[in-house]
């Protein structure tokens, strides 16, 4: 039984990746174009294709670790097949032989009626994007750069050397199939098997293009300018249709994700549609009322407090929020004002609030009681119990 290991130069329980980096390599060190149209050269790159056909297919490459040569007519086991010569003569296959007989039967009949294609589509990709605040009210356009495969710029996805083309696989004629006759108990079956020689393409690259070893894509970095629509939120992704990595063989693009991050702002925060904002102001301005510019996203605007607002109160910018996301308009801006009690006061200063509290009868505020009329304190105590 050959050891498909030793072929690729691999040890058992190496991953796919080894798998196909040893073939690579050794099919460019072996090919007949290289080393010359010998016997023996065209033996040895069959042996290296056979190898890659078994350690790359995790069916056929757990029956190898098993001791069964998959490629072996009959499916042949390293220690002999203990069911040879029983039955009507020569050729009789074991029990495992007859359902992988069946299976193939089945299989060739219903899915491969011809070559399979070399081109498939590629891969999905993702990445991810971080924007501002900013970006998120008003929409943007960034650059992204990502690292995929690429259709091959030397053979144009066609995995053949300039000049070269593929021909027709001589061992299946085209077909990408070979067929097989298997004797078993259930009589004489006819299978069909995909052809070892053109791995089931129906024909061979005899001239791989060197630049992608005839695979039609190469690793390499892109750069696509990205259109960020407002209202999108940290976890949003946008979908590139054909961004993402080129296919095997000049197979279409798959697609490219883009998820979005969103930085924090220093001044501003997000609730739905909205922006939220603190503004300190003195506490003569919240008793007088003023006009007090800020700086917005949108640049500066005035926000007006009314006299006698109280801390915590909420002054409202329409329209100057996140831009809605689908849809026309934005939110609003919702500015919470932080009266700030003055500290550090001089003489003058005292005896002004000292007049102030006087002419108002504050220089002894009421002290509050537990009485039925309610003061703060059996406020609170009702509003913990839930009356």
């Amino acid at each position: 039984m050959n050891d498909y290991y030793a072929i690729l130069g691999l040890a058992k329980g190496c991953s796919q990746d080894e798998v196909k980096a040893a073939y690579r390599k050794a099919s460019r060190a072996h090919h007949p174009d290289i080393v010359g149209h010998t016997p023996a050269a065209e033996e040895r790159f069959k042996q290296i294709n056979a190898a890659y056909e078994v350690l790359s297919d995790p069916k056929k490459r757990e029956m190898f670790d098993l001791g069964v040569d998959p490629l072996a007519p009959g499916g042949g086991r390293g220690g002999g097949d203990p069911f040879a010569g029983f039955g009507a003569g020569a050729g009789f296959a074991g029990f495992g032989d007859i359902f992988e007989a069946v299976f193939n039967a089945t299989s060739a009949g219903a899915g491969q009626r011809g070559p399979l294609p070399r081109a498939a589509r590629g891969r999905d990709q993702l990445e991810r994007l971080t924007i501002d605040l900013a970006d998120t009210v008003f929409g943007a356009t960034q650059t992204v750069s990502y690292n995929t495969y690429l259709t091959c710029s030397n053979c144009g996805g066609s995995c053949c050397a300039q000049g070269s083309e593929p021909v027709r696989c001589p061992a299946c004629q085209g077909r990408g199939v070979r067929e097989r006759l298997v004797r078993s108990l259930l009589g004489t079956m006819r299978t069909m098997d995909p052809c070892r020689q053109c791995q089931g393409h129906g024909t061979q690259i005899p001239s791989p293009c060197p630049e992608c070893s005839g695979s039609g894509r190469v690793r390499g970095r892109r750069s696509i300018e990205v259109d960020i629509p407002a209202g999108v939120e940290t976890g949003n992704r946008l979908r590139l249709t054909g961004e993402g990595e080129a296919g095997p063989a000049g197979g279409p693009a798959a697609d490219l994700y883009v998820e979005f991050s969103v930085r924090r702002h220093p001044d501003f925060t997000r609730e739905g549609d909205d922006l939220l904002a603190d503004l300190a102001i003195p506490m003569t301005a919240a008793a007088l009322g003023a006009t007090i510019l800020v700086e917005t996203l949108d640049g500066p605007r005035d926000v007006v407090v009314r006299p006698g607002s109280q801390p915590g109160a909420t002054v409202v910018l329409e329209g100057l929020g996140v831009g809605r996301l689908g849809q026309r308009g934005r939110g609003d801006l919702k500015v919470r004002l932080d009266v700030r009690v003055p500290q550090n006061l001089d003489d003058s200063q005292r005896e002004l609030l000292r007049r102030l509290a006087s002419e108002r009868g504050e220089e002894r505020p009421p002290a509050a009681t537990s009485s039925a009329a309610g003061g703060v304190f059996t406020r609170l105590k009702d509003k913990l119990s839930g009356r």
